[in-house]
């Protein structure tokens, strides 16, 4: 009787969460203010708890129905309200409705791999129904925070990372952070370019649903002294006087070792 007549409104709450969180998934509890079933009359509306008694205008159906001309309306009872059953001793806590306002505390799991609005439904965690009626579901609307160091695109990660110009010429490795935490080593080819991009397999996001991760792609600045030292000046001179300055040539390379030298000796 009465259908979904007095069932409980669908909540709304909004989570913000780190990128690190999305990733990995997390346990977590959240607060809600809702409406729950009035401890007093256990949610029937009825002072003392007592059973609502079956609607005597609608005979429980939650509707009625009258003439007008030749068509027959049907609408909610104006007794009942359309629940089919109505409470003579209203519960003094609730009023009658048979719910109270309260904060509520829920302990809920963000699954690994969500993406920015993903939505997350909590069955029967919404508004209270009216009198004992179903009650609503809750629905988490999650959002991600930006990352100080990584862009996301679905699956794969992006970042950026800085390399001397002599470590583009002569090729070597570099140290990047993951996204779970720890290390992973890039090889630089001799010769890279400015802007140069390349990828880690298996070292971007989880898969949500699965075991899986993206990948991980790291772009390449290349970066030019601004601060050189005579002798590092005059190397760069002498390089550049070589001529073909797009060869790989071993001259070349005895060249940018020496500015490699100097440039660590200024680090000292």
């Amino acid at each position: 009787p009465g259908g979904d007549a007095g069932q409980g409104s669908d909540l709304r709450y909004n989570m913000e969460i780190s990128l690190e969180d999305a990733f990995r998934g997390k346990k977590t509890e959240i607060r809600v203010p809702t409406s729950v079933p009035c401890d007093a009359c256990k949610g029937t509306g009825s002072e003392g708890g007592a059973a609502p008694v079956t609607c005597a205008t609608c005979q429980g159906h939650g509707r009625v129905r009258s003439q007008s001309g030749f068509f027959t309306v049907e609408r909610t009872c104006p007794a009942c309200h359309g629940q089919g059953r109505v409470i003579h001793d209203p519960c003094r806590v609730c009023g009658g409705g048979g719910r109270t306002q309260k904060v509520k505390k829920l302990a809920t799991t963000i699954p690994a791999g969500v993406e920015n609005g993903t939505r997350i439904r909590l069955a029967g965690e919404g508004e209270a129904g009216l009198r004992g009626a179903q009650p609503g579901d809750l629905y988490l609307f999650l959002a991600i925070r930006p990352h100080e160091l990584f862009q996301r695109d679905g699956a794969n990660l992006y970042c950026k990372a800085t390399i001397p110009m002599t470590r583009a010429a002569l090729g070597g490795s570099i140290d990047v952070p993951t996204i779970d935490g720890k290390r992973a080593k890039v090889n630089i080819p001799a010769g890279t370019q400015n802007s140069q991009q390349f990828r880690l397999s298996g070292m971007g996001m989880t898969i949500l649903g699965s075991r899986s991760r993206g990948d991980m792609f790291v772009r390449v600045a290349v970066e030019t002294p601004i601060k050189l030292t005579g002798r590092q000046k005059e190397l760069l001179r002498e390089f550049e006087a070589t001529g073909d300055h797009k060869t790989h040539s071993p001259e070349a390379n005895g060249f940018f070792n020496k500015v490699k030298e100097l440039w660590e000796e200024l680090k000292d």
